[in-house]
C-alpha cells in the first residue's frame, strides 16, 4: 500500500505539472517530468530511440524536473540517473511523470500521468523476468521435454495476462508489440541459453538430440527489430542465440564428442560470421558484434589470438566509435598481460586518502570491483570475497568502487553491509581506470602477487574453477605451500 507521504508527493507533483501538460490529443510531442529521492547528482539524461542523448536536465531545489520532446519519434526512450538506467514508452501526447528512490532504484519506481499505465506494464514485466532469469540454473535441470512445456506455458500464461490487462484498457498498437516481443524473447531466451547449462560442456553435442520442437520459435525470429535493439529481452535472445547457432560449425571442426571449448577461435570467428549473414540492420549487427569480440578478447588470450579477432571484427563492423574502442581495449589489455606490472593507478580509501595502488600492495592481492547500482553484485561480491579470505589466508584483497558519484552513496552501502573500510578504495579517475584496467565486467578480478606482478589478468571470482585457478596460480609461483590452500 501506498503511504500518505507518498500520495502526497505524487499529488503535488500532479499539481506542478499538471497545467503543463495539457494539449492537444493529436500532439507530436510528450512530456517527461519527476522527482529523484536521494540524489546520486543533480541532472537526469534523457535518451531517444537510437540511444543519442536528447538532454541533460538540471534538477531543482527540489530535485524534481520537467522536460517536453519536441518532434517525437514513438519508441523506448532511456532515462540515467548516476548510474541507474531505465527504458520507458513514450508515444504522441504522452505526459509522464515518475518518482524514484535511488537506494531502491527499480522497487520504487512508479509513474503516474498520461501514459503511465503502459509504462508501469512494462516495468512490472522487466521485474518479472529479472526474478525468472535467476531461477534459470534450477529450471534448467529440467528433462528437455518438461523444460520445453514449461516455458511454453509460461509464454503463453504471459500473454494470456496481457490480453486481460488489455481487456481494461485501450492502448496503442505499438504498445502490444512491444510487450508481446517483451514476453516472446524473453522466453525465446531461455531455451536458447538451456543447452549450455543442461549438457556443459562434455556433453554439448547432445544439442543434436532435443525434442524436434524445442527451437520452433526460431521460424518467428525478426533479427532486424530496430524499435527493439535497445530492449534487453530482444538482446539477451541474440546474445545466446548466435552462440547457440555457432555450436553446428563448432563441431564441424571438432571431434564429435570433444569437450565444447567457448573460448576457441573457430567458434568466436563463427559468432561473428554469422552476425554478419543473418542480420542487416547496422545498429543491432554493430552492436552484437562489438560485445561479441569484447567477450572473446577479454578472456586471458595471448596478444596473437586477440590481434585476430580484432581483425576480424573490424572487417564486419561499420560503427566507427565502436571500432576505436575496441582498439583501445586490446592496448589496454596488452599492458595486462600475466608478468607485466599492474598499471600503477590512484585510488582512494574511505577517508579520502589518495594511494598509488602498488603501493599498498605487499603480498599476494585479488582486486575486484562493484558498483552502486548493482545490489546484488555488491553484495555477493562481497560475501564471496568473505570466503576467500578464509580459504586464502596468505592473500590480500582490493575492493575497488567502479562509480563516479558522489563519495557519500559508495560510503553509506559500505556503512550500511559493514564492510571493513581498511580494504575498501575507489578509483580516483573512474574513466581512465576503468579504460586502463579493462574493467568491462564487473564480476572481473585481478590477481597479482606479492611485487605487483600480474597472475590473472581477468579472473572470475564467481567462476566454479575459480579457488583451483588461484590455487594453482600460487602455488607456480611458490606463493603457497600446497596444504596451506586446503
Amino acid at each position: 500500500m501506498l503511504s500518505l507521504r507518498f500520495v502526497f508527493a505524487l499529488t503535488i507533483m500532479s499539481t506542478i505539472f499538471g497545467c503543463q501538460f495539457k494539449g492537444s490529443k493529436t500532439t507530436d510531442y510528450a512530456y517527461i517530468g519527476g522527482e529523484i529521492i536521494n540524489p546520486k547528482n543533480n541532472s537526469v539524461v534523457i535518451y531517444n530511440t537510437k540511444g543519442q542523448i536528447l538532454d541533460s536536465i538540471t534538477l531543482d531545489d527540489n530535485h524534481r524536473f520537467i522536460y517536453k520532446i519536441d518532434n517525437l519519434i514513438p519508441g523506448l526512450h532511456s532515462i540515467t540517473h548516476g548510474g541507474e538506467y531505465q527504458m520507458l514508452l513514450l508515444e504522441p501526447s504522452d505526459s509522464i511523470m515518475f518518482r524514484i528512490n535511488t537506494y531502491d532504484f527499480d522497487e520504487s519506481l512508479v509513474f503516474t500521468g498520461h501514459g503511465a499505465r503502459k509504462n508501469n506494464y512494462l516495468l512490472k514485466t522487466y521485474l518479472s523476468n529479472e526474478k525468472e532469469a535467476k531461477q534459470l540454473v534450477r529450471y534448467s535441470k529440467m528433462e528437455p521435454e518438461a523444460f520445453n512445456d514449461f516455458v511454453e506455458k509460461r509464454r503463453l500464461k504471459q500473454l494470456r495476462d496481457f490480453h486481460t490487462f488489455l481487456s481494461k484498457t485501450e492502448e496503442s498498437e505499438f504498445f502490444k508489440s512491444i510487450v508481446e516481443a517483451n514476453i516472446n524473447y524473453n522466453n525465446y531466451a531461455d531455451k536458447e541459453i538451456y543447452p549450455f547449462a543442461y549438457f556443459g560442456n562434455n556433453k554439448l553435442i547432445h544439442i543434436k538430440d532435443l525434442p524436434e520442437d524445442f527451437f520452433a520459435h526460431r521460424k518467428h525470429i525478426d533479427y532486424n527489430a530496430t524499435h527493439l535493439s535497445r530492449f534487453f529481452a530482444y538482446n539477451r535472445f541474440l546474445f545466446s542465440h548466435i552462440d547457440n547457432l555457432a555450436i553446428h560449425d563448432y563441431y564441424k571442426d571438432n571431434a564429435y564428442h570433444s569437450k565444447f571449448n567457448r573460448h576457441a577461435m573457430g567458434y568466436n570467428k563463427s559468432k561473428l560470421d554469422l552476425i554478419d549473414s543473418i542480420i542487416t540492420d547496422p545498429v543491432i549487427k554493430n552492436n552484437l558484434l562489438k560485445y561479441k569480440a569484447r567477450e572473446y578478447i577479454s578472456y586471458n588470450h595471448t596478444e596473437d589470438e586477440a590481434n585476430e579477432i580484432l581483425e576480424h571484427y573490424l572487417s564486419k563492423s561499420t560503427n566507427e566509435e565502436d571500432k576505436l574502442y575496441m582498439k583501445d581495449l586490446v592496448s589496454s589489455l596488452k599492458l595486462l598481460r600475466q608478468g607485466n606490472p599492474l598499471p600503477n593507478i590512484t585510488i582512494v580509501n574511505y577517508n579520502n586518502t589518495e594511494h598509488r595502488i602498488n603501493s599498498i600492495i605487499t603480498k599476494p592481492t585479488i582486486i575486484y570491483f562493484w558498483s552502486s547500482n548493482s545490489k546484488s553484485q555488491y553484495r555477493n561480491s562481497h560475501f564471496m570475497v568473505d570466503q576467500l579470505k578464509s580459504q586464502f589466508p596468505q592473500t590480500d584483497f582490493i575492493s575497488i568502487n567502479v562509480n563516479d558519484n558522489n563519495d557519500k552513496f559508495w560510503k553509506n552501502i559500505i556503512d550500511n553491509y559493514k564492510f571493513p573500510t581498511i580494504n575498501e578504495f575507489k578509483f580516483k579517475n573512474s574513466k581512465e581506470a576503468r579504460k586502463t584496467l579493462a574493467v568491462n565486467y564487473l564480476n572481473k578480478c585481478i590477481v597479482v602477487d606479492q611485487d605487483g606482478i600480474i597472475l590473472h589478468p581477468n579472473a572470475n571470482i564467481f567462476s566454479s574453477e575459480f579457488h583451483d585457478t588461484l590455487e594453482e596460480l600460487l602455488q607456480k609461483k611458490h606463493l603457497i605451500a600446497k596444504q596451506d590452500a586446503l
